[in-house]
C-alpha cells in the first residue's frame, strides 16, 4: 500500500493516523514479489526494507510450506516499490542456529547497515551484523557481532546478543538514538528499548512494555489478544512513537488485521530529556 501521510501522529481518536491511497501494483493489489506458489516455494514474507539512495531493499523469508524457512533474500526497487526485483542475495536458512532468517535493519552515523536477525518461527534469541551499504546484497560482506573473552568485537562469532526469544522486531535510528521493538514471545508482550547503539549490551538494557498480551474476552487500550509485529511507523520521534501491530485469531481466522498504536513518553521512560 502506498500512504501519502506526513505525520502520522493523529490530533484526535476521531482523525484516525495513517491513511493508505492506494495498492502500490494496482487495483486490487497485486502480489509484492513475482513468484509462483507451489511445492518449491509456498510462500514469501517480507521482515524488512530499507532505502539506501534512490533504492528500496526489502528484506523476506522463503518457505517451503509455512513455517519451513528454506532460505532469505533480498529484493529490490527503484520505482517506490512499485515492482520489486530479486537481488540475488540468498542467506540459508540453517546458517548460525538458524538465527539468520528474520531480520530488521537500519543506517547508521557511521555509514554501516546494522541488521538484528532471529529464526522465522520465533525460537531463538537474536544475532547482530553490520554491512556497508553497497555491500548489501553481498551475504558473504556481512560482519558479525561477537564475544572474544571477555570483549566484543567485529569479525567472527556471531554471538547472542539477548538471551529471551525474539519474534518480529524493528530497528530504527532517531538522530544519535536508535528504537528497537518486538514481540516478545516468552512474555506475550511488545516491548521497546532505546539504545545508543545496536552494538549495547541488550542484557543490561532497560526494556519498556508498550502493549501486553491478553484474550479476546479482555483486551482494553493496553492489552490485545493474539498480538505480534511492532513496526515503527516513518514520522515516529522517540517521544511520540507509532507502531503497526497485528492480531490473528487463529481458532477461527475472524480477526487478521494490523493496527496504528501510539507511545508517547519512551525517551522519557529510558530517562533521556528529548524532543
Amino acid at each position: 500500500m502506498w500512504s501519502g501521510t506526513r505525520n502520522p501522529h493523529p490530533r484526535s481518536a476521531k482523525e484516525g493516523g495513517v491513511t493508505f491511497s492506494f495498492a502500490v501494483g494496482g487495483t486490487p493489489a497485486a502480489q509484492l514479489i513475482p513468484y509462483t506458489h507451489g511445492d518449491e516455494i509456498s510462500t514469501i514474507i517480507p521482515s524488512d526494507l530499507i532505502t539506501l539512495g534512490g533504492t528500496m531493499y526489502l528484506h523476506a523469508v522463503v518457505n517451503q510450506s509455512f513455517g519451513n524457512v528454506i532460505w532469505s533474500g533480498i529484493w529490490r526497487s527503484q520505482d517506490n516499490g512499485a515492482t520489486w526485483h530479486d537481488s540475488g542475495a540468498r542467506f540459508p536458512a540453517d546458517a548460525y542456529d538458524r538465527m539468520r532468517q528474520l531480520a530488521t535493519w537500519e543506517l547508521g552515523a557511521d555509514g554501516r547497515v546494522y541488521v538484528y536477525t532471529s529464526k522465522f518461527l520465533r525460537e531463538t534469541p537474536m544475532i547482530l551484523h553490520r554491512v556497508r551499504p553497497e555491500q548489501l546484497t553481498n551475504p558473504d560482506a556481512y560482519e558479525p557481532w561477537c564475544k572474544v573473552g571477555n570483549r566484543w568485537r567485529w569479525g567472527a562469532g556471531p554471538d547472542t546478543v539477548t538471551d529471551g526469544i525474539i519474534g518480529e522486531s524493528s530497528l530504527r535510528r532517531f538522530g544519535d538514538r536508535w528504537v528497537f521493538s518486538w514481540f516478545d514471545v516468552t512474555n506475550y508482550e511488545i516491548n521497546a528499548m532505546v539504545l545508543a547503539h545496536p552494538t549495547q549490551d541488550l542484557r543490561r538494557t532497560e526494556q519498556v512494555t508498550l502493549l501486553h498480551g491478553t484474550s479476546w474476552d479482555a483486551q482494553d487500550a493496553n492489552h490485545v489478544a493474539q498480538l505480534y509485529g511492532s513496526y515503527v511507523i516513518p514520522g515516529s520521534t522517540l517521544n511520540d512513537l507509532e507502531l503497526t501491530v497485528s492480531q490473528w485469531n487463529t481458532s477461527d481466522n475472524s480477526v487478521y488485521h494490523v493496527s496504528q498504536y501510539r507511545f508517547q513518553g519512551l525517551g522519557r521512560a529510558a530517562g533521556l530529556t528529548v524532543a
